[in-house]
């Protein structure tokens, strides 16, 4: 499950990302789910991924792993809610998140997204485009795709600044930080 807010690209990541594991030899599917339909707002993406044909048709209620894209939604979205037990969280921070409640019982991860795209200029300052940067960094928690089919749905997919966003995720494929199982 994708957390972000209206605007960051959070279902053009999901999309991105099911092309390139289909493109691994993966069956997926993606669809987002909107609250309040502006920019700014809470935006959930769901992507389902298996080596067999999926058959089921409904929202993902227990995640494996969640990918928080604006660390805000923090304070505000339940963003561990149904996560199974021992699943992961990608966070885009600089800085282990204050771990407390929330991510106790699941394994942490985090990217510096953020600096990672303003360095290479996506967005600007105030609004960086971190969604290529978080999926590299999510392929590397994930083991998969392989990051150059993973760069290459980058190229297919963003049209703007296609040779940036594919950078971007290289850089965070590299740079992620993986802590493992946050103790209660």
């Amino acid at each position: 499950r994708f957390h972000g807010r209206g605007g960051q690209g959070t279902v053009v990541a999901s999309i991105v990302l099911a092309k390139a594991i289909f493109s691994a030899g993966y069956d997926v599917q993606t669809f987002p789910v909107f609250g309040v339909e502006r920019r700014g707002a809470p935006v959930e993406a769901y992507l389902r991924l298996d080596q067999e044909k999926i058959l089921i048709r409904s929202g993902v209620y227990t995640p494996d792993y969640v990918v928080v894209l604006d660390p805000r939604l923090l304070d505000h979205v339940q963003v561990t809610r149904g996560l199974k037990p021992g699943g992961w969280v990608l966070v885009n921070s600089p800085d282990l998140p204050d771990p407390g409640e929330t991510f106790s019982g699941f394994r942490l991860a985090t990217v510096d997204a953020s600096r990672i795209a303003v360095d290479l200029g996506l967005g600007t300052r105030t609004l960086p485009m971190i969604n290529t940067a978080m999926l590299g960094a999510f392929a590397r928690v994930l083991g998969l795709p392989p990051l150059h089919q993973l760069t290459a749905a980058i190229q297919q997919e963003i049209p703007v600044q296609t040779r940036r966003n594919a950078r971007a995720a290289e850089t965070a494929y590299e740079h992620v930080k993986r802590y493992g199982m946050i103790d209660p």
